[in-house]
């Protein structure tokens, strides 16, 4: 599968077009080009950054070392808040902040979905920040989404949230070598791993979003089965705490509504 991937972006068109036109041979530089790119598969770039792209919630999104590559488990955090954005009876615009953004999928996602919110997108870094700029201005939905360089919720206090919404890191440094070598070696540490529990920025992020939302505001985090235990004991002052389970029955998604007095 790689290899036919790789094959199509070097070639530019689609799998349609391959098995539609088997007699096609490739020209010198095209030659070159597709075994400069296995030689760094075989490395073990992944093959999203080889070719800069990614899809996630039907949408091809522009990716690149310096951010996370989107994964399907991750759309299970767009379900969770549509699925209460559903239930959330407001009259006002809907004000709804992606913490440590990366590419930008969740909140373009969200943009994409949700055309009457306000959609707030964080991050640390400036790079991960160019990437998620650059796809919300492909998909046209620059409008829509305000970017800050912060660290997670730094300066929302004036900001009254219907939502916090994040796909934090959650992996621990313990955990390391159960991690697959490609996301050790070539995806941006920080936005694996949180530190030696795996907890470290959750605990940092669930304070300040608390701070953040109005009542009843929700919390949805992406998690891992290793931490859900702490996580639901992170949010024990919190009200409708439930954690939902991926296709492979392993807790993914963790949701907290703030108390409304």
């Amino acid at each position: 599968m790689n290899a036919e991937l790789l094959l199509r972006f070097v070639l530019g068109c689609d799998r349609a077009y391959l098995y539609a036109h088997p007699e096609r041979e490739l020209t010198a530089q095209e030659c070159g080009a597709y075994e400069s790119a296995l030689a760094e598969r075989e490395r073990g770039v992944p093959a999203q950054y080889i070719t800069g792209h990614q899809e996630f919630w039907g949408m091809d999104l522009i990716v690149g070392p310096a951010v996370l590559i989107p994964r399907p488990e991750t759309e299970h955090v767009i379900e969770t808040v549509l699925e209460l954005a559903k239930q959330t009876a407001s009259s006002d615009v809907l004000q709804i902040a992606d913490v440590g953004t990366g590419s930008g999928c969740i909140a373009l996602a969200l943009a994409k979905e949700l055309p009457q919110a306000q959609i707030y997108a964080t991050d640390i870094s400036p790079a991960a920040l160019e990437i998620a700029r650059a796809n919300a201005a492909r998909h046209e939905l620059g409008s829509r989404i305000e970017f800050r360089e912060v660290d997670l919720l730094s300066g929302f206090q004036a900001v009254s949230l219907d939502f916090v919404v994040s796909n934090p890191p959650y992996v621990g440094e313990s955990e390391e070598d159960q991690v697959q070598l490609e996301v050790r070696e070539f995806e941006p540490r920080d936005a694996v791993f949180a530190g030696h529990r795996g907890t470290e920025v959750v605990e940092r992020l669930i304070p300040q979003a608390h701070a953040s939302l109005k009542p009843g505001g929700w919390l949805v985090m992406e998690i891992s089965g290793t931490i859900a235990d702490s996580v639901k004991r992170l949010l024990s002052d919190w009200q409708d705490v439930a954690v939902k389970t991926d296709l492979q029955s392993i807790p993914r998604v963790a949701r907290a509504r703030k108390k409304t007095h």
